[in-house]
């Protein structure tokens, strides 16, 4: 049995040898090809940023108050003294145009 273990502890020691070297192997090839990814990728990125860029958007002078309405402007906000959307159109009605500079449209009859 002493000659069976010490041929088991050979064998152990020479496959954790290879796993070692091959493992070490792996992980440098594997990390080669995480940087050459990286690499493409963000050249990607960066000219897909400069062909298109941003759009800016401009101040909203004009305000259409409807039921598919995203936000209410500010100036809306301020002009009205009321917070939402649900709010302005129960006062002032469906489709009241609001100007930024001009007077509140007519609220609508209760």
């Amino acid at each position: 049995m002493a000659r069976q273990s010490s041929i088991d502890d050979i064998i152990r020691e020479t496959a954790d040898e290879v796993v070692a070297r091959v493992s070490s192997a792996i992980a440098r090839h594997v990390g080669e090809l995480v940087q050459e990814g990286l690499r493409r990728e963000l050249g990607k990125n960066v000219v897909a940023r400069r062909a298109a860029p941003a759009a800016r958007r401009g101040e909203i002078t004009r305000w259409v108050a409807d039921t598919r309405a995203r936000r209410v402007p500010t100036f809306v906000i301020e002009a009205t003294g009321l917070d939402t959307k649900k709010k302005i159109v129960a006062k002032f009605g469906a489709n009241a145009a609001f100007e930024k500079g001009k007077p509140l449209p007519k609220a609508k009859a209760a």
